[in-house]
């Protein structure tokens, strides 16, 4: 189990860095987070924004399921703020950067509920057992509720990483709107897949 636990945290881990690298080339140095023409913000103050939304994202996230004790009312809010990153992303940034940018929000939370709530906990009950002791099953209700997360994260990710090849969802007028649905679709698959 130990080889299986270095591998996921790594995996995710490898992931992550270089989604951030690459969107990074692309869209910090490359220039392509914000439109030339009309820009409402400079490109300085357009990488400070999206840093600042992909560790925003996992704090308030991490806050919300910490406290919120009833599964719907955060799920609700998670997509209430999801709207919200979405309006924010496509107003200030270019309308493909804006798709990318919430879904590097989302794989961030991800990788960070592998790394902090999910492993962590996990070590924790795994070493419980070895010393004959009983482990916190409420520590572990808790990370299996995060890998829950992760497992209706994912499919959204990919929708947004994949929605760069279709103008037409991130090229609309009311692109904040569709980017949204893709989330609320991406969730509904996700559930899809966990009954399958």
């Amino acid at each position: 189990m130990p080889q299986t636990l270095h591998w996921f945290k790594w995996e995710s881990a490898f992931t992550w860095i270089t989604g951030f690298l690459l969107f990074g080339l692309l869209y910090y140095h490359g220039g392509l987070l914000i439109s030339t023409e009309d820009s409402l913000i400079s490109k300085g103050a357009a990488m400070g924004l999206s840093f600042g939304m992909l560790l925003g994202g996992w704090v308030v996230y991490d806050m919300l399921w910490k406290f919120c004790k009833n599964e719907t009312v955060g799920i609700v809010l998670s997509f209430g703020l999801i709207v919200l990153a979405s309006w924010i992303s496509c107003h200030y940034f270019a309308s493909r950067a804006a798709y990318l940018q919430v879904g590097a929000m989302m794989g961030t939370i991800m990788t960070a509920n592998v790394w902090m709530r999910i492993l962590p906990p996990q070590r924790r009950m795994v070493a419980a057992l070895k010393e004959g002791r009983e482990p916190d099953l409420k520590e572990g209700a808790r990370a299996k509720a995060r890998s829950k997360h992760n497992s209706f994260i994912v499919i959204p990710v990919v929708f947004t990483m994949i929605s760069n090849h279709y103008p037409i969802t991130y090229g609309h007028k009311y692109n904040w709107v569709i980017l949204s649905a893709m989330m609320l679709v991406g969730w509904f698959a996700a559930k899809l897949i966990r009954r399958a």
